[in-house]
């Protein structure tokens, strides 16, 4: 998964500036990206504080390192039934 450019601080402080009334293309063109990627932003972001935010990014890595284990273990699980069946 690509990392973004911007830190969770950085993403809040952009969601918390367009909440106080600045413009949504203003902001865009401040902060150097598309109109699609602050609503992308927006709609995963939106409503949380820096502590949420950063949680959020811990369980998102977890659950990336499960989901390469589980699929580790699959293929594991896999070479050994062939591993029998041959025999």
């Amino acid at each position: 998964m690509r990392k973004s450019r911007f830190t969770e601080a950085q993403i809040i402080g952009m969601i918390k500036e367009q909440e106080a009334g600045l413009p949504t293309s203003e902001l865009c063109r401040k902060h150097g990206l598309s109109p699609a990627t602050f609503h992308k932003l927006k709609a995963k972001y939106g409503g949380m504080d820096l502590s949420d935010a950063k949680r959020l990014r811990q369980l998102e890595d977890e659950n990336a390192k499960l989901k390469c284990l589980l699929a580790d273990a699959m293929l594991d699980n896999v070479v050994l039934k062939d591993l029998l069946g041959k025999s």
